[in-house]
């Protein structure tokens, strides 16, 4: 049995890896931390109330950092809307999040349950960071990490050589890589190589559950924004990915255990994921890094969270 946290900026994949994650029966959610991204934290975490009530879970949610540990934030609205959810009126959940941080609980949560939780972060990795700063022995109290993050050849999709998630806060992820032994690596490059095709979607869209109506819904954005600029029908789902690989590790065909590090300065590199693909650095591999999965089981999985 998977038993994980969600750590996320919930955008519109985000929502997609969250239902998967509900729609795997050899798995449970635990809980699910918020952090800013996407959009600013009180959206991502209204947005988790919101997939929630589509989903009819009841799991704790914890609210969490609200600002990267050194620049300011940098959203994603022009990809997720505004709102983070595509802008088409999704209603405010009457469910309420925890009191306590979400940092806190990552930290409470691991020491209750030293060795069984696994984190998945399909966010910037502020949460994380900063949990693991104060519990320097949490890397050892979780039982794996997977994140969603990275260009591990460079080919950034927000900066020059950066992807989102580690250019919206390089510092917390260079925290991560150099405190965590090992972190599985779901990276942009593979998320490009892996999307849903329109046939995809179409089959997806023709399950016509209430979860399946509610991701056309708040896909519809996205996949305009796609379309208009990497000139594709259909849609990337790097959150989904990284869940799907999370969960089910069977699904991955090809992978490499090198050492990855995060570049924090220099105009065209900072928050690059910089790999020593051949070992000339001699530092320890630290990264899982994920290079080729089951496309036809990975959207399986996620029509079971559909259903």
């Amino acid at each position: 049995m998977n038993r994980i946290i969600i750590d996320t900026d919930t955008g519109v994949d985000d929502a997609q890896a969250i239902l998967l994650a509900f729609g795997h029966k050899n798995t449970k959610v635990e809980a699910i931390t918020s952090v800013s991204g996407n959009v600013d934290v009180v959206k991502t975490t209204a947005n988790v109330l919101k997939v929630l009530d589509v989903a009819g879970q009841d799991v704790p949610v914890y609210p969490g950092c609200a600002l990267p540990l050194v620049n300011p934030p940098m959203h994603a609205s022009y990809v997720h809307g505004v709102d983070g959810l595509g802008d088409c009126g999704i209603p405010t959940s009457e469910r309420q999040p925890e009191v306590k941080h979400a940092v806190h609980a990552l930290i409470d949560l691991a020491n209750a349950n030293p060795g069984e939780l696994s984190v998945v972060a399909l966010g910037p990795l502020t949460n994380i960071a900063v949990a693991t700063m104060l519990d320097a022995d949490l890397p050892k109290k979780f039982k794996e990490l997977t994140i969603m993050g990275g260009a591990v050849s460079g080919k950034g999709n927000t900066h020059v050589t950066a992807e989102f998630n580690i250019y919206f806060d390089p510092e917390a992820a260079r925290i991560v890589f150099d405190k965590w032994p090992m972190v599985r690596v779901v990276d942009w490059e593979i998320t490009t190589a892996t999307g849903l095709t329109k046939n995809d979607l179409e089959m997806l869209y023709a399950i016509e559950t209430p979860k399946a109506k509610f991701a056309e819904k708040i896909e519809a954005y996205a996949m305009a924004f796609i379309k208009e600029h990497f000139h594709m029908e259909g849609m990337f789902a790097p959150d989904g990915l990284a869940m799907a690989v999370a969960l089910e590790p069977s699904i991955v065909k090809r992978k490499e255990i090198r050492h990855l590090s995060v570049e924090l300065n220099g105009e065209a590199t900072r928050g690059m994921t910089v790999v020593d693909w051949v070992g000339t650095g001699g530092k320890t591999p630290n990264a899982e890094i994920i290079l080729e999965v089951d496309q036809p089981r990975f959207v399986e999985l996620m029509a079971n969270g559909f259903r």
